[in-house]
């Protein structure tokens, strides 16, 4: 009765086959070869995985399971004429569904796609599976759609009353004139004898990779390239938005991959020659930055932008570079290149260049004027008054003036004042002290000192007590040695300094005490057996100050001799 059993399914298969291939629609042989086979490979180029996918436009677009991709390098299609062809650069994915789009680089040949379906199939609908073959012939499978659910707003998930063999996954779901409608999916938690999944595939032609996307994990876990948009402009946007979430690496490939696209793409070029600029490691490699500089001159269609850039990336070099020169790379043709910017389009913009390299040149008349004609535009800033005031104190102009600039400069600055800012505030302070405005030094001091939450080292704290000295603040000015001390104990200058304060505030003891710590370090510190001495003469010991102030002589100290004829004849 058993064997009876199995000849009778035996019968009925063959008998279902044959009706297959006497019945199949004439469109099925033309469909079936838009189907392929994938295989993907990790790291070590060893197969990752296998499956399914199909073409769906004369472009090589084509689409198949994300999963087959998870951890790829590489992958191939083998078409159903056997002919293999790479994935060229992934279009979309989405790894809720499962799917993912991508494009094949298929050298010229013509490809016949499927055509997307213009009516979406209802329930009972009788539908077709078509399988990967190379073989010519007319095989498929039917069923019928149980369900139609929703994937996400305006597109289709279907559940299939059809058996699905693990190898037919990702193969397209048709409807009774050929057209896809679904990409079949195993059904991992139901009954996968009797049903599937086919999801919509009008929404995996929709996925995209957004710029913002190129750190989501399902992005990252492939190494194929990711395609850029269809537009220059969009591609320019992609790639300066994906800048900041790349390694430099996977930037220059961005970068080499939208030359690619677009040959004509000047900002492109400019952008490689920078980068190739900042991996540089010797002259030769700054042929291909020169070169990239060319092109986009060349390819510009706003002139006056790429003579920027060239200025700018020359000057970059020279500052970095000063005793290293490269071919023509001169202040003076980087000079030339932002003047001929100028002339096309004067921006505020082109002329803070002009400035920066008028003061590079040491030409400080020039550079000011130009700083001034800045600090009158809407591209005014903090770094801009900065300069002027820089331009101002190298023209040896009086304090005032640099420090009126100066306060322009910290006027830009929000509160509370933050680490990226403190350096102005400490410029300022000094031109303070230059002025004669030590109170105002000391507050900028502190401001500065806030500023960086307290990381100073000690020449800060002696800086500062430079100031607080001058105010009269000595109570502060022996604090701020008492630390400069504590960071540095072997700077035999702050333990002079401290001694001389002490001495100020007639602390005298206290500064033959801090010396001699000093001369313990250094026994040949002239300048300290001179203070030593010193001290001992206000505490009236004038025998143990004449031997030092001797040993000073001895020493080599000039300004001893003054102390010694007024007390030691």
């Amino acid at each position: 009765m058993n064997n009876n059993k199995v000849i009778t399914a035996l019968l009925i298969f063959c008998c279902m086959a044959l009706r297959s291939a006497a019945q199949a629609p004439k469109w099925v042989d033309k469909a079936k070869q838009a189907v392929f086979s994938i295989v993907t490979y990790d790291k070590d180029n060893k197969i990752l995985n296998t499956g399914n996918g199909f073409f769906i436009s004369t472009s090589g677009e084509a689409v198949s399971d994300y999963s087959l991709f998870r951890g790829a390098q590489r992958a191939v299609v083998v078409s159903s004429a056997g002919q293999q062809m790479p994935v060229d650069a992934i279009l979309g994915i989405n790894d809720l569904y499962d799917v993912i789009r991508f494009r094949v680089n298929v050298g010229g040949q013509k490809i016949a796609p499927l055509t997307m379906a213009t009516v979406t199939p209802s329930e009972g609908t009788e539908i077709y599976l078509l399988p990967y073959s190379t073989q010519k012939d007319r095989s498929y499978t039917t069923g019928r759609v149980q369900e139609v659910g929703r994937a996400t707003e305006g597109y289709n998930y279907y559940t299939l009353s059809l058996r699905l063999a693990e190898k037919m996954a990702s193969c397209p779901v048709v409807d009774a004139n050929g057209q896809v409608f679904g990409l079949a999916q195993m059904a991992s938690w139901a009954d996968t004898t009797s049903i599937c999944y086919a999801v919509d595939t009008r929404f995996i032609q929709a996925q995209t990779i957004s710029a913002f996307a190129v750190n989501d994990a399902s992005v990252k876990s492939i190494g194929i390239r990711k395609a850029l948009p269809d537009t220059e402009d969009d591609a320019l946007a992609f790639v300066y938005i994906a800048s900041s979430r790349l390694t430099t690496e996977e930037y220059a490939d961005l970068i080499d991959y939208l030359l690619e696209l677009y040959p004509n793409c000047s900002d492109g070029y400019i952008r490689r020659a920078f980068l190739r600029l900042g991996q540089a490691k010797g002259l030769a490699d700054l042929d291909p930055v020169a070169a990239d500089l060319d092109h986009a001159l060349q390819a510009s269609a706003q002139k006056d932008d790429a003579y920027f850039n060239r200025a700018k990336l020359m000057y970059s070099y020279i500052i970095g570079h000063p005793s290293e020169p490269y071919a023509d790379w001169t202040l003076d043709h980087a000079m030339e290149e932002i003047q001929k910017a100028q002339s096309i389009n004067p921006l505020p913009l082109y002329t803070q260049l002009e400035g920066d390299i008028q003061f590079a040149r040491k030409d400080y008349a020039a550079a000011l004027s130009c700083y001034e004609k800045v600090n009158a535009s809407e591209l005014v800033s903090t770094a801009t008054w900065y300069s002027a005031a820089r331009c101002k104190e190298m023209l040896s102009a009086p304090a005032e003036e640099t420090l009126a600039l100066m306060d322009s400069c910290i006027a830009t600055i929000k509160k509370p004042y933050t680490e990226a800012v403190a350096p102005y505030l400490f410029e300022r302070a000094q031109i303070r002290m230059e002025a004669g405005q030590a109170r105002g030094a000391v507050q900028d001091y502190d401001a500065y000192y806030e500023a960086m939450g307290g990381r100073v080292n000690d020449v800060f704290y002696y800086t500062r007590q430079q100031a607080t000295t001058k105010a009269r603040q000595y109570q502060r000015s022996l604090d701020d040695l008492a630390k400069a001390i504590e960071l540095a104990p072997n700077e035999l200058l702050y333990r002079a300094e401290l001694a001389a304060v002490n001495i100020s505030v007639r602390r005298f003891a206290e500064a033959a005490e801090v010396i001699q710590e000093a001369i313990k370090i250094d026994p040949n510190y002239a300048e300290g057996y001179r203070i030593l001495g010193i001290a001992q003469v206000y505490l009236e010991k004038k025998g143990e100050a004449c031997e030092n102030f001797a040993k000073a002589k001895e020493l080599g100290d000039a300004n001893v001799d003054t102390w010694i004829e007024k007390n030691c004849q």
